[in-house]
């Protein structure tokens, strides 16, 4: 049961991801840019953890200022910088390609727990690397002789995407070493927030703010894509490794798939149905020496 929650809380906060297109795509209906509603986002997210803090225990918001490094790498250079290259990909490229090189994170986590973490690389990991990395091709339709709308700028944010989206792991499990996963994730959106604010305009636009529907989808996208997500996510990754939560989180392409079809009527095809099959079975290989280690072990004891 020890070895199973961790993976649980990674796989529910990836499915709660994979649910953040239902809150994007209202609010740019409502008229905010990519921008603002990722400024949206995450103060929206900032402001429910303070409140959560505030109500719960303030002794989780207190930090040593030497420590707030950890943070900026969350906040800043994971969050920020992931968002940022993000939608400037989608600018320079196709949607499917920007998604293909966002999701180069778990490589990317796997040779950073290597560098920085001491976590072993082995076949197992590889292997599941190159299973996510090929089920997101597929997802995303892209053939493997289309190159068209390609650009220098476009490959080079794109892979931004992926090493900020990798950075939250990694600075994550530095932070966690001495804070919860609760100090974690406030500390993360409170200086996302403080970064973000002042390059956006949406202060300019509180009368829309603060109508109903607007609220809704607002505080709907710091909560469950955010708040609950990054809370599981945090919790998760304090008891396992960076590496296989990070390949386990390919679970949120698979959710977004499916909420397409079953909300949106989007086409899903054999390719689709494919990938998915690829995600969901490297998600089970990471685990597996986890399983077969423990089932070793049980027979240990049995015979002694």
């Amino acid at each position: 049961m020890g070895k199973i929650v961790p993976i649980m809380l990674v796989a529910i906060s990836a499915a709660l991801w994979g649910i953040i297109a239902v809150f994007i795509r209202k609010l740019a209906d409502l008229g905010f840019t990519s921008m603002e509603i990722v400024t949206m986002r995450v103060v929206s997210a900032a402001i429910l953890l303070l409140l959560i803090g505030v109500i719960n225990d303030k002794e989780q918001m207190k930090i040593r200022l030497s420590d707030t490094k950890y943070f900026f790498g969350t906040g800043v250079l994971s969050i920020v910088l992931f968002n940022w290259c993000y939608f400037t990909s989608i600018n320079q490229m196709s949607l499917s390609f920007a998604v293909i090189l966002l999701y180069t994170a778990p490589a990317f986590v796997v040779v950073l727990s290597f560098l920085f973490l001491k976590e072993n690389m082995d076949r197992m990991k590889i292997f599941s690397v190159l299973g996510t990395l090929a089920g997101c091709v597929l997802i995303a339709g892209v053939g493997v002789f289309d190159t068209t709308s390609i650009s220098l700028v476009g490959i080079i944010t794109g892979l931004g995407s992926g090493f900020g989206y990798a950075l939250y792991t990694i600075f994550g499990k530095f932070a966690l070493r001495k804070y919860s996963p609760f100090t974690v994730t406030f500390y993360t959106f409170l200086v996302a927030s403080i970064a973000l604010l002042p390059f956006t305009d949406l202060w300019k636009k509180v009368s829309s703010l603060v109508s109903g529907e607007v609220l809704f989808y607002g505080i709907g996208l710091g909560l469950f894509p955010t708040v609950l997500a990054y809370l599981l996510y945090t919790k998760g990754l304090e008891k396992m490794e960076s590496s296989k939560a990070a390949i386990i989180a390919t679970v949120e392409p698979v959710v977004a798939t499916l909420l397409s079809v079953f909300l949106y009527n989007e086409g899903f095809g054999l390719l689709q149905m494919i990938g998915s099959v690829f995600i969901l079975f490297s998600v089970i290989l990471i685990n597996v020496p986890t399983l077969s280690f423990r089932k070793n072990n049980t027979k240990k004891v049995t015979i002694q």
